[in-house]
């Protein structure tokens, strides 16, 4: 009940990502909004469609917001998805996954799983390329992108064309007094990062499995490759590094990014040429991930 109460206030509070967008507002050829039954709950997803391309089914780039698991939503990356869209000369599919504690893991990635799939079935009306996904995120949203393309292996299923990872929460095992924590009232009272994380994870047991925790997967041979961007002054800039360690060991293409002198979330608060550069890579990653073997 505590964690439920606690979670409500937090998402009260104005989401300070959605005040300035690091990228102009763009107009799309077209945005469409569904909700979708899941196992799980209701998910509402936005489809945006470039405004000029000329390839058609489009390939497709689903976009997972940060916010802990347990705030925010899809809303606060608008501009960001129209963006990419109109730049990467893609669909892009934005993602509102359901917030702990209320669902807490592995809920979400398994809603997102179904998402996947109902694309995936739906994607010649959709005027969508069913074999050509990429999936990405920030934070949160950059631990369900990993997560899902370690379960898609599990499943021995396809796998997307490429994953972003922008300073994404890898590792719910190691403390965050153990982190490098910049940010000086997190760092004195880390006990409130645990109870953010135990919102998303209430079983301790839970908090070593890969799909929770990727950085601890004994076998990503097979996964995507990996845009990284990691901040340098980020608690989770040593488990985004690790990980892209494991990957690069096991075979997988490592395309990594360090931003001088930035904190988390720098794509949506800036500094704002900084934020610019992070989102022009994803745009480039992803237009070489589609359109490099046509």
């Amino acid at each position: 009940m505590l964690k439920k109460t606690v979670a409500s206030t937090l998402r009260l509070f104005p989401n300070k990502e959605e005040k300035e967008t690091m990228v102009p507002y763009e107009e799309v050829g077209d945005k469409k909004d569904f909700l979708i039954d899941t196992q799980i709950a209701t998910s509402e997803i936005s489809i945006y469609y470039p405004a000029a391309h000329d390839y058609d089914p489009l390939p497709v780039y689903i976009n997972l917001h940060g916010g802990a698991f347990i705030m925010n939503n899809k809303e606060m990356d608008d501009a960001y998805c129209r963006h990419i869209a109109n730049h990467a000369h893609c669909a892009v599919v934005n993602v509102d996954y359901p917030k702990a504690p209320e669902y807490p893991f592995p809920l979400p990635l398994h809603q997102l799983y179904e998402i996947w799939h109902w694309l995936k079935r739906y994607a010649p009306e959709l005027f969508l390329h069913p074999d050509r996904f990429a999936v990405g995120g920030q934070s949160s949203g950059g631990n369900l992108a990993a997560a899902l393309c370690l379960y898609l292996k599990e499943k021995q299923e396809p796998q997307p064309l490429l994953q972003v990872l922008a300073y994404p929460m890898l590792d719910f095992v190691t403390s965050h007094a153990d982190k490098p924590e910049p940010d000086k009232y997190r760092a004195k009272f880390p006990q409130a990062a645990h109870f953010l994380n135990e919102s998303y994870i209430p079983d301790r047991g839970d908090m070593g499995n890969p799909h929770a925790s990727p950085v601890f997967a004994e076998d990503v041979s097979g996964l995507p490759p990996a845009l990284f961007l990691i901040p340098e002054h980020d608690a989770f800039n040593p488990e985004g590094k690790r990980y892209a360690g494991k990957l690069k060991h096991d075979g997988v293409s490592v395309d990594l990014h360090e931003f001088d002198g930035c904190q988390h979330a720098f794509t949506h608060l800036g500094p704002e040429e900084k934020a610019e550069e992070a989102w022009n890579l994803i745009e480039t990653g992803l237009s070489r991930s589609f359109y490099s073997t046509l």
